[in-house]
């Protein structure tokens, strides 16, 4: 049985590997959201975000589109390769709803599905 949590070991938490992952990567995007993965050895994937107050201002704003890549990222997990992803925000996310916002996450991670 699967266990579908997003723990600690799943996350890109310092700085040396955000370096790691925008010093070569594969990147998809929409005009919306650019995903960064660059290949691990530890064959698992990680998650790092940048959600910038520079392009979302209101703190509400930049928490609700951290959950909602978050979750995505927690259900898909065992359906992605072994690399390490960062996604990026932009502005324009804020026009669109929550429901269009899960929809592109989910287009955008399967670029990066297992080949079965």
């Amino acid at each position: 049985m699967l266990n579908y949590f997003f723990k600690k070991k799943l996350r890109l938490s310092s700085s040396i590997d955000f370096k790691y992952v925008f010093s070569e990567f594969y990147q998809k995007n929409t005009q919306e959201i650019s995903i960064l993965g660059r290949f691990n050895i530890l064959g698992y994937p990680r998650l790092g975000l940048s959600v910038s107050r520079k392009n979302i201002r209101y703190a509400h704003d930049r928490n609700l589109i951290k959950r909602l890549i978050r979750e995505t990222f927690r259900i898909l997990q065992y359906r992605l390769i072994a690399m390490d992803f960062i996604v990026i925000t932009k502005k324009n996310i804020l026009f669109l709803n929550n429901k269009k916002i899960i929809n592109m996450l989910e287009t955008l991670w399967s670029h990066y599905h297992h080949k079965s």
